[in-house]
């Protein structure tokens, strides 16, 4: 592989020091950074590829902490609901998944948010059918097919209606199962590798749908396996109330219980919680993936980001499952985050750097590759995202950081995966849209009439 050039960009690298250049350079080599800097770069003697970057703005890669690809195939429905509502009416549909529609949901998902500028990806997939044939695999082919780096959650439920949770009986597993399942997940696809397209971690769906025992021996198994933990928490009050009923106690303190703060640890959406609880978090490095989106979609509240960034947690930035974020696309959530933390704390509580901070090195951080991914320096993996902001849209903003956050989703010149190209000229290259739409409408239609 030859050496690229991206010359004549506006680079933010989101190193440690905030390093921008206003008219800069970036090359590549075999997947990796080998210099960045300001002023055109100079010409490497042999063989090489020259790309004009004028007008445009490379950032790193962006990095999506918390997903739901499957959901892709069940936007739309429930549109006025709580989040409990919205479960309970979409755990019916989601009985009738099978690996078919998985894939093609994933593919679609990963898809467009490759198209709003992602270059990591983290799945939560904790939905089995009984006869739904083998999700995981299908959400790891959609990974492979659309070439972004994926960490997938082999997710689990042992707790159904029965016994005082929300899903079907028929949709959870039993606790052994679980378990067993996750294990051999991580056995067939982990790779712990530093240029790694694939990892996984493990990630018992939420307290209200898993037993304690899944929740403790989940811990145990990722920490024996050495991979990390996710899982939801404290998202509503209702949660908060049904875990002080049930257990005495918070949300985190029930986290903090069963084995579930620690570096290794990150948390979707982390809405509701006490001062105690946002120190508690960064006292113990405990990632959090804050959806804003989805949050303001269901009702749930505004998270506390910045009291959670003051405190030393990592902070990333989430989509969430379709379902809830018809959408799907990433980089609006930059600026979903900037104004949801200014509704709560005032226009100097999230600035546009650290909301472009909290896309790339806050994601980076919460998955656990902080030292591969998130920033634009030499010696890290060529994960970049090269933003057109020479049009009418980002007319007339100076800062190619504000426009990118505040203004309007602008055009991907290209987007970069380890030095290869995912997106150019805005259009996905490694599968072809209308083969996407074609699989997930038909994917979609089956689901939905399988469930009348």
């Amino acid at each position: 592989m030859t050496p690229t050039v991206l010359d004549g960009v506006a680079v933010s690298t989101m190193d440690e020091a905030g390093t921008e250049h206003a008219f800069g350079h970036v090359v590549f080599e075999h997947g990796r950074i080998t210099a960045v800097g300001p002023g055109q770069a100079p010409r490497p003697t042999g063989p090489h590829t020259w790309v004009d970057g004028s007008g445009c703005l490379v950032t790193p890669g962006l990095v999506n902490t918390h997903h739901h690809l499957y959901q892709w195939a069940t936007r739309g429905l429930a549109q006025d609901a709580t989040l409990f509502e919205w479960l309970t009416t979409l755990y019916p549909v989601w009985r009738g998944l099978d690996a078919e529609i998985t894939h093609a949901a994933a593919s679609a998902g990963l898809a467009r948010l490759a198209t709003t500028g992602c270059t990591t990806a983290a799945d939560h997939h904790y939905v089995f059918p009984r006869a739904g044939g083998d999700q995981f695999e299908a959400l790891v082919g959609a990974g492979r097919r659309i070439g972004l780096r994926l960490h997938a959650v082999r997710g689990s439920m042992d707790r159904g209606r029965s016994h005082g949770g929300l899903p079907p009986d028929d949709l959870v597993e039993d606790t052994d199962t679980a378990l067993v399942a996750t294990e051999k997940a991580i056995d067939a696809h982990h790779d712990p590798s530093p240029d790694s397209v694939l990892r996984v971690a493990v990630g018992p769906c939420s307290p209200f749908s898993v037993s304690p025992e899944l929740m403790s021996g989940a811990a145990e198994l990722a920490r024996r396996k050495g991979v990390r933990l996710h899982t939801h928490l404290a998202e509503t009050l209702d949660e908060e109330d049904q875990c002080q009923a049930e257990h005495g106690c918070s949300p985190t303190e029930y986290a903090e219980r069963t084995g579930w703060l620690g570096e290794d640890v990150w948390l979707a959406h982390t809405v509701h919680l006490s001062q105690d609880a946002v120190r508690k978090l960064g006292a113990t490095g405990t990632g959090s993936a804050h959806c804003p989106t989805s949050n303001g979609r269901l009702g749930t509240g505004t998270a506390p980001v910045r009291d959670l960034l003051d405190a030393g947690a990592p902070v990333g930035l989430g989509v969430d499952g379709a379902a809830s974020n018809e959408s799907g696309g990433l980089v609006e959530e930059l600026r979903q985050a900037l104004l949801q933390a200014r509704q709560r704390g005032g226009p100097r509580a999230l600035d546009v750097r650290r909301a472009l901070w909290l896309g790339t090195m806050g994601g980076a951080r919460c998955l656990g590759r902080a030292a591969e991914i998130g920033s634009v320096e030499p010696g890290k993996l060529a994960d970049l995202a090269v933003w057109r902001l020479d049009g009418l849209a980002h007319a007339g903003i100076d800062d190619p950081v504000a426009a990118l956050v505040l203004g309007p989703t602008p055009e991907l010149k290209l987007l970069l995966v380890g030095g290869r190209t995912v997106v150019a000229d805005g259009e996905l290259r490694t599968a072809a849209d209308a083969e996407l739409a074609r699989e997930l409408r038909a994917a979609s239609t089956r689901l939905k009439e399988a469930a009348r």
